[in-house]
């Protein structure tokens, strides 16, 4: 499987066996910095262009298993959203002989349902999936081994920040308002958006979430392993990162270099999500759409017991 997205390519390999739902067999990442390459209407520039086509050639030439099955590769909201999406797509297949698929946002939520499902267990309680992405914010939930309910919703963190937090100064708190009521709004639009009443377990599935949660784990405000994650955890995350620019983020326990600009609108996304699902807290879940695909290409049971860490 290989997922180009907006901060990196990545190629996984995996392989069913015995005593694990996904055993890892192989990975090789490839940095990439896609939002650094959109002009103003989202386009990829041709350095963003000539960055994707090295990425996916070399992730795929460092596949140890080249005559093995074909490799999957698709590419998340930064590719999918773009106007000149096709050029893009067809360049890569030109120039590598890779062709990028697209997921519908709505088709992400799905399978990063199916993944979380998966990776909670036999579990009979009904689920709710948050995962904030870059450019879209997915919503899934169900009782079974499909989600009844998916949303896509254009809210996400790249997204937010380009369009209410450009430039590299701390915002204002009338900014942060602002950035609130619009979020707000835009959940409260939705009908019938899913709650996290009684009995619903809520994972998170993102590496929004995964960054907060270890944000406020060195905090010494979560566990030490950072796997739970608090509404009011999240809205001192938000204090927090408002108060330093975005060049000074990653320098914050938990927060990565390469998601430091984007990590305030995520923080941001994150608190007016919970709040508008009633979810007081989050458990994080290191599975999403990638697992997804690969639990359904590799024909896994929905019923299997998947706590499977080795594939996490």
């Amino acid at each position: 499987m290989l997922d180009v997205g907006c901060h990196s390519a990545l190629l996984t390999v995996v392989r069913r066996s015995p005593g694990a739902v996904l055993e890892p067999v192989f990975s090789r990442k490839v940095r990439l910095r896609l939002h650094e390459t959109l002009d103003h209407k989202g386009r990829l520039d041709r350095a963003g262009v000539r960055s994707v086509e090295r990425a996916v050639a070399e992730t795929v030439a460092a596949n140890p298993r080249p005559r093995g099955p074909e490799v999957f590769a698709f590419a998340t909201s930064v590719i999918r959203d773009a106007p000149n999406r096709d050029a893009i797509i067809a360049h890569v297949a030109r120039t590598t002989g890779t062709h990028l698929r697209v997921l519908t946002g709505e088709e992400e939520a799905r399978l990063a349902y199916v993944a979380a499902r998966q990776w909670a267990g036999p579990v009979t309680r009904p689920l709710l999936v948050l995962d904030i992405g870059g450019g879209t914010l997915e919503i899934a939930s169900g009782t079974g081994d499909q989600p009844h309910t998916v949303l896509s919703l254009p809210l996400g963190a790249r997204r937010i920040t380009r369009d209410w937090l450009p430039g590299n100064t701390a915002p204002p708190s009338r900014r942060l308002a602002e950035i609130r009521k619009y979020l707000r709004r835009s959940l409260e639009a939705v009908p019938d958006l899913p709650q996290a009443e009684s009995g619903v377990r809520v994972l998170a599935c993102s590496k929004t979430f995964e960054q907060l949660a270890r944000l406020a784990a060195a905090r010494g405000k979560a566990p030490r392993r950072g796997r739970q994650l608090t509404l009011p955890q999240v809205r001192a995350a938000v204090a927090l990162l408002a108060a330093a620019k975005p060049s000074r983020r990653g320098n914050l326990p938990g927060i990565s270099r390469h998601r430091a600009e984007q990590s305030l609108a995520g923080a941001l996304i994150a608190q007016t999500l919970m709040e508008a699902c009633g979810a007081k807290s989050v458990e994080i879940c290191p599975w999403s759409t990638r697992e997804g695909l690969l639990l359904e290409h590799l024909g896994v049971p929905p019923t299997t017991a998947a706590r499977s860490r080795r594939a996490g």
